[in-house]
């Protein structure tokens, strides 16, 4: 990295931080910080989100206003794979408000809501993003990973929260706000990513983060037939597995960025073939790791992205 970087860098990351401890979280403090007293649990706005990614959105800007249930939260959970079970159905059907990724991520949750015959207002996280296929191509679903759909869904979450508790709207119309202008800290540190290293190959073994390096200017250039085999959970036949693993000994990449979430024999090699390279492999995961919130994990995957291409 040239020290003229590594200055802007510090410069970011320490704005962000700061930023990040001034706007923290308003769960604690009644959301408003006021200290008022918590409102009882019975009178909260019960939500249910698909994941503990957006049931972590939603207490950011609900605070002690809602009861969030999070479906998946188990950090070693693959959600493509997971299995709705009756404690579901049963928050499902008290829910005023319900969060879910759509695009095919998490179709239980709209069966579970057509047997129970919810009246919940549902938030389409894919279908606020506005996001399609492209042409010839298959819809990359996994929006949490792109910091302009997250503000919207802010907002649409502030509006639901508004309409079920409407003496708290400006509250949580503020909440969302505070938490937009973290995400815009983000999205400058994506920018400098670009600035730096626009045009740089990057491998993945899913196209769970492609949102964000596609924002820091990074070019995908790992072979679609793999990292569409390995989402599905199906085997990568051994002539794409070796067009993959040439992408590594052939340098053609800056960094790796493997999903720990669904690794396999397949996803190891890859990984292995980028160590034995000298190229970083940056981790990430679907769902939040245990102990962090959506916007100290996504800083911590930005700034993991940035080191690595700094090497």
């Amino acid at each position: 990295m040239f020290p003229s970087q590594s200055r802007r860098l510090a410069l970011i990351t320490g704005a962000s931080l700061a930023l990040l401890a001034g706007c923290g979280s308003p769960s604690g403090s009644g959301g408003d910080g006021s200290g008022a007293q918590e409102p009882a649990a019975s009178s909260r706005v019960a939500v249910v989100a698909s994941t503990n990614v957006y049931g972590d959105i939603v207490e950011q800007i609900g605070g002690a206003r809602v009861d969030v249930t999070s479906i998946i939260s188990d950090p070693d959970q693959d959600p493509h794979s997971y299995e709705a079970d009756t404690q579901n159905q049963l928050a499902l059907s008290k829910a005023k408000v319900v969060v879910e990724n759509g695009g095919g991520y998490d179709d239980f949750v709209d069966r579970m809501l057509k047997s129970g015959g919810s009246s919940a207002e549902v938030i389409n996280a894919v279908k606020v993003s506005g996001k399609t296929a492209p042409q010839g191509g298959e819809l990359n679903e996994h929006v949490w990973y792109d910091f302009p759909t997250v503000a919207k869904i802010a907002d649409r979450v502030a509006a639901a929260l508004g309409k079920a508790d409407a003496g708290d709207a400006a509250l949580f119309t503020r909440n969302a706000d505070a938490f937009k202008t973290k995400l815009t800290a983000l999205e400058t540190k994506e920018a400098l990513i670009k600035e730096e290293h626009a045009g740089e190959g990057i491998a993945i073994t899913e196209p769970v983060p492609l949102y964000m390096t596609a924002a820091s200017g990074l070019v995908n250039k790992t072979p679609s037939a793999f990292s569409e085999a390995i989402e599905e959970g199906d085997d990568v036949s051994p002539r794409v597995l070796q067009d993959t693993l040439a992408v590594f000994s052939d340098r053609q990449v800056a960094a790796l960025v493997y999903n720990e979430q669904t690794s396999g024999p397949q996803t190891e090699k890859s990984k292995a073939a980028a160590k034995a390279a000298g190229i970083p492999v940056v981790p990430v995961t679907e769902t939040l790791p245990a102990g962090n919130d959506y916007l100290g994990w996504m800083t911590s995957n930005v700034d993991a992205l940035a080191s690595a291409l700094a090497k």
